[in-house]
């Protein structure tokens, strides 16, 4: 019932801030119409489980999120460097990072991580590891990569 109860609330929340809709009450009960249908369907489905629902991870995220966007931030810096330089030196790499987060949730975040870091792209996964590619040789960076995934095991709980 935590689960379920978290996940509505969580729904009507992102619902409110990407609606904009605080005071028409026809719109306000269609969004809570459809948050308890969405509640009711994950339910339904059975996906609320400690993976579909990770209610544990909630806070550890947010440090993470904080890292992470100064991380892109760095990135972003290194690639219009790249951009805007007159003799670009790019050289692309394909790498391979260990993988060591022990949920697909944790992997999704990896893997999501990685590619929404400018100039590198997650490629494929595997047990032991992700294939990545980077723009340019500071960009491919294999521990830093590592250090992304470590980090990302701590936050689905992982012993890193």
């Amino acid at each position: 019932m935590g689960r379920q109860i978290s996940l509505g609330l969580l729904l009507a929340g992102v619902w409110l801030l990407l609606s904009g809709y605080f005071d028409n009450p026809l719109l306000l009960s269609f969004g809570a119409a459809s948050v308890v249908l969405c509640v009711y369907l994950a339910h339904r489905a059975n996906v609320l489980d400690e993976e579909g629902a990770p209610t544990t991870m909630i806070f550890r995220m947010i440090g993470y999120w904080i890292w992470l966007a100064g991380e892109i931030g760095k990135a972003n810096v290194a690639v219009a460097r790249q951009a805007l330089a007159v003799t670009p030196k790019l050289s692309p790499k394909m790498i391979t990072a260990p993988m060591v987060q022990r949920t697909n949730v944790g992997r999704v975040i990896f893997a999501n991580s990685i590619t929404l870091t400018p100039g590198t792209v997650s490629i494929a996964m595997d047990e032991n590891g992700i294939l990545v590619h980077a723009l340019t040789e500071e960009l491919a960076d294999v521990a830093a990569i590592a250090d992304m995934g470590e980090r990302a095991a701590r936050t689905e709980g992982g012993t890193s």
